[in-house]
């Protein structure tokens, strides 16, 4: 499937957001909502595109490129605890569109991709005021799409959180909420639990793209395939389908391919996000099929010779991480420190940095998730609708009137769910 140069060239007149084409006027870049990246994976079905934590600048490059030889639509993201305020990623929610625009141009990427706000995190309810002033500038920044994941909280307060800071999102961008921490079998989602987030969102005219549930998996590295629950996901998004939500795969590092096809083709899924995974297979790691860093018999992550960083980088960095006292979890904060000195390493090595994602990414998109020749589709959602904004699937059909704040604290009072052992749970 191929787009014709005109249709093309309409799109990126049309398709980008205002805050894009502000931003970047003369981009041949085609950076969209992520509305447009989810209408796409449910025009061809059965699909599912990556959502991409860039983690680092070589992530970013890799995964366009994936993209690009997969004819399909894309995510890159970044979630609040990689690249917030206290960001330990060098690529952040401010210059990530940048960042991204760049490499497009550069390359040569004509897919069209959206520039994701993961896990905007809200664990408390003081955070709220905070967000209220840092999500505008977010948007500012080229955002064309936002995770509004205030899971952490009771049912009642994720809702009322998510009512209150909708408001700041664009309503032609993508927005995403959750249901549920993702922490693994601890605390599992519910369809009831799942149904009082968008009931209530809908009855207030907020219709969700994405809903993102504790389904089983982790974030970080899974110590086995066995996280998604299948079954559970399909039965929840079974009972959300009068409100037309889309599902969103968080933790998908290290899970199977064969549970992350069932996930794509048995369940409303259009989006997964992949970090731990993308960091691991820059750096020039070892890694299973699944994704899952490998370890040698003494616990050390395994160093592939000549693939990746350099073995004196990477000896620089477990240097500087076991002086740090820094566990295996915790070398994902050496992609702030690293960037620059990752960056001026020979062309050679930069480029056998980016190639490894770029392979792995493929594999994903087009063995995997199903997601090629999205790409098309995505740009003839724009086409049809002539406009970035392609406004929502759903319409209300909840009473506004059954759902006051009073009522809202009684119906959750209902739900008995479990949130499962409490902890960080955010990448």
């Amino acid at each position: 499937m191929s787009v014709a140069p005109a249709d093309f060239n309409q799109a990126l007149t049309v398709g980008r957001p205002p805050n894009i084409a502000r931003l970047f006027p003369n981009s041949r870049a085609l950076i969209v909502s992520g509305k447009v990246i989810d209408r796409a994976m449910l025009a061809k079905g059965k699909c599912m595109t990556m959502a991409a934590n860039a983690r680092n600048s070589f992530v970013i490059r890799g995964a366009l490129r994936a993209a690009q030889r997969a004819n399909a639509a894309l995510i890159i993201e970044i979630a609040r605890s990689e690249g917030g305020a206290k960001a330990y990623c060098p690529i952040n929610y401010w210059n990530m569109a940048t960042m991204v625009d760049q490499a497009m141009n550069e390359m040569g990427i004509t897919v069209p991709v959206a520039i994701h706000a993961d896990h905007y995190g809200i664990k408390k309810e003081t955070d709220i005021d905070f967000a209220k002033v840092e999500i505008p500038t977010m948007f500012e920044a080229g955002i064309t799409s936002i995770a509004i994941d205030a899971s952490h909280l009771p049912d009642d307060k994720n809702l009322l959180t998510n009512l209150s800071l909708a408001q700041l999102v664009p309503s032609w961008a993508g927005y995403e909420t959750e249901v549920g921490e993702i922490k693994g079998k601890a605390g599992l989602s519910t369809a009831a639990e799942a149904l009082f987030l968008i009931q209530g969102l809908n009855a207030h005219n907020l219709f969700p793209d994405w809903i993102a549930l504790n389904n089983g998996t982790t974030h970080g590295i899974e110590a086995s395939d066995s996280g998604i629950q299948v079954e559970l996901t399909a039965e929840i998004h079974a009972k959300l389908a009068p409100y037309k939500v889309s599902g969103a795969q968080h933790g998908t590092s290290g899970n199977s391919a064969e549970r992350l096809r069932a996930i794509a083709g048995s369940t409303r899924t259009t989006k997964a996000n992949v970090a731990t995974a993308l960091q691991m297979i820059s750096w020039g790691l070892e890694v299973n099929d699944y994704g899952n860093a490998q370890l040698d018999e003494g616990g050390n992550f395994r160093k592939v010779k000549n693939a990746g960083m350099t073995e004196a980088m990477w000896q620089e960095m477990v240097k500087y991480a076991e002086e740090k006292g820094w566990r295996k979890g915790d070398y994902k904060n050496l992609n702030l420190v690293f960037e620059n000195r990752l960056l001026g390493q020979p062309q050679p090595v930069r480029e056998r940095m980016v190639k490894r994602v770029e392979d792995f990414v493929y594999t994903l998109l087009t063995g995997v998730f199903n997601a090629q020749d999205t790409a098309p589709l995505a740009i003839a959602a724009i086409l049809a609708a002539n406009s970035h904004d392609l406004g929502p699937k759903a319409s209300r059909i909840e009473d506004p009137a059954r759902w006051t704040g009073d009522q809202i604290a009684a119906r959750a009072a209902g739900l008995g769910s479990d949130k499962g052992p409490a902890g960080n749970f955010d990448d």
